[in-house]
This record gives structure tokens, sequence and C-alpha cells, in this order.
């Protein structure tokens, strides 16, 4: 009997010694992150450029899980399903607010809408339509990706500034991003949202016209999605998360430097199965605005939450200062020369 109970420490300490797995080793953190859009969302294209990664496979590893829109992220982070949501500057208010998540904290950068020579999200309507100004919609069908996402409530602000209302004066049908431009062209809805890469579909310029811009709805630039997490999971998990912020900023720098233009085009056609030739605007000129170190623009973020308030979709005002915890990104930022 004593000979069983010494036989496996002793067995564990020779493999320790000679190199071999220690029953102590931690195994990597497995991080759930999720996305919307492919190429348009981290999650959805930097672990193509797990190269340049230096502590993936060793401290963490990442499951990308893709949603429909950033309001189902919500019950997905409350629920303890995801550790990471790319959420909306909306969502991401109405889980503080609606969802009672006081701990979530914006921990850096995805997008930012209208920033000076980037591109803004942009609301189109049939060419042949009845829809020709603003006024028009009323009465109309128009398709959104989820009522409180971000380019939900900008339509919703602009239209109330015409005096229409949701419900009593046009309706709101959810669909996919793939499954609108087909809707639009067989007249089931009158409007819709179009991000890159869908905008890029050629059929938008033979049957669709742009009727106005999130920076025309909402006044400016707009930091529109950021990174979050739960205060507890950042704090319980401050190395691992400096590690997985260093190893992301440094491929962001990569997809976002255009030198490496021609390679970013050639994984964005694999993740996206679109010609390379047709990905030219990514992360360019005609395309949303990406910091390259992952830094939001919280005066953007604030403004753009104040519009949600103020047009009637958060009850209270929200300062963004309290809910956003930069340190692990800084701390990661120095970290690389």
């Amino acid at each position: 009997m004593r000979v069983t109970k010494i036989l496996p420490a002793a067995i564990a300490a020779a493999l320790t010694l000679a190199g071999g797995p220690s029953p102590s080793a931690a195994e990597p953190l497995k991080i759930r992150i999720s996305w919307v859009v492919p190429i348009g969302n981290w999650a959805s294209i930097v672990y193509e450029k797990k190269d340049l990664m230096r502590h993936y496979g060793q401290s963490y590893v990442v499951e990308p899980i893709h949603f429909q829109g950033t309001p189902p992220m919500i019950a997905a982070i409350a629920a303890g399903e995801l550790e990471i949501a790319d959420l909306a500057f909306s969502s991401f208010a109405l889980a503080v607010e609606n969802a009672e998540m006081s701990d979530l904290r914006v921990i850096g950068d995805e997008s930012q809408d209208g920033v000076a020579g980037h591109a803004s999200g942009t609301y189109f309507v049939l060419k042949d339509g009845p829809v020709k100004t603003i006024d028009d919609l009323k009465g109309k069908v128009l398709a959104t990706v989820g009522a409180g996402a971000a380019l939900d409530i900008p339509v919703r602000a602009m239209l109330r500034k015409h005096g229409l209302e949701d419900r009593r004066d046009y309706t709101m049908v959810e669909a996919a991003f793939p499954n609108m431009l087909p809707m639009l062209i067989d007249k089931k809805i009158d409007f819709m949202p179009a991000v890159n890469p869908f905008a890029r579909d050629p059929r938008f310029k033979d049957t669709a016209r742009p009727l106005f811009t999130v920076a025309e709805a909402m006044g400016g630039p707009t930091q529109f999605i950021v990174w979050t997490a739960h205060a507890k999971f950042l704090e319980k998990n401050h190395a691992v998360m400096v590690d997985l912020l260093e190893d992301t900023v440094r491929v962001v720098r990569f997809l976002t430097d255009p030198a490496n233009h021609a390679e970013v085009m050639q994984i964005a056609a694999k993740i996206s199965k679109q010609p390379a030739a047709s990905l030219d605007y990514v992360y360019g000129p005609e395309d949303t605005y990406r910091d390259s170190n992952m830094r939001p623009n919280l005066d953007n973020l604030q403004r753009a939450i104040d519009v949600q308030q103020q047009t009637g979709f958060l009850k209270e005002k929200l300062d963004v200062r309290k809910y956003a915890d930069l340190g692990p990104l800084e701390e990661a930022i120095a970290r690389i020369k």
C-alpha cells in the first residue's frame, strides 16, 4: 500500500525533472470574443496572424463567436457566455443601464465612424423607389440588424428629428446584413443600412442610392464599436488580458499599416470568400477608422451615448469614463517596441 501511494508522486517528480508535463502547469485561459461583420470586427481576422502573437497558446487561446448583431451579445456576456464583447456604443449603454451591468468596462477600440478622411456607415433606398427624402420614410418598412445596434440608433435619432417614430410612423424588421440588399431589390423593405464588406456589392450602384450617413445622423464622428469585459474578469485575469491585448495590438498595427496592404487583402479575401481585388478598401480611407493601438475615443463615445439618451433610448445620462478601464491596454502598448 505504501509503494502505491508513493509511486504517482515519484513519477510526477521524474517527469518534471526530465522536462515533461508538470501536474501544476496552468492551461491557457480560453477567452470567447464576439464578432458580427467579417473583416470589420477584429475577432474575425486577427487570429489569421498568430505568427505575430507572442502569448497565444501559452497564457490564453481565443474562441471567436459570431452574432447577427451586438444586442444579443448583452445577454451572452451577462450569462458568462462571453469574456469579451465587441459592443456598439448603443448596446454598451443599454447593457449598463437596462441589463444593470455596472461592472462592464470599455477596454479597447474596434472601429470609429465618420472620422475625417475615413468612411461613414450609409443608409440606402431604391433608386427608382418612392423614398426621395427622409420624410418619405413615413409608412415604410426599414431594415435593421437589431434594436439598439450601432446602425439602429442613428436611424431612430435621425427619423425622430423629422417627427417620425417607430411603430407609429414606420416599421422596423430585423435582418442579417447579407440578406438586406436582396430584400431591398425585391421591395420587401424600403430602407437599409450597409457597412463594408456588404456595401461593396456592385448591385448597389445599379439599384440603390444613399439617403444619409451615420455621421450626418449623429452630428459628427462616433466611437462605433468597443471591446468590453467585466471588471471582475479583468481583475482576476489582468496578466492574461495584457498578453492578449499586446498580441492584438501587434496584429492591428500590421493590418492597418499601408505597407502590408497587399497581404491584408489576401487575408480578407480568405475570410470573406471574395476576390482580393474587390477588397482594396480594407482599413483604408474608404473604410471606417481603426486606431492602430486600439485606443478608443472616449469623447466621441460619450457624445454618441448622449445622443442616445437625448432621443429617449436611455433613461439616464451615462458617464463613459466611469465605465472604461484602459489600464491593461496601456500596459500592453508599453511592452511593444
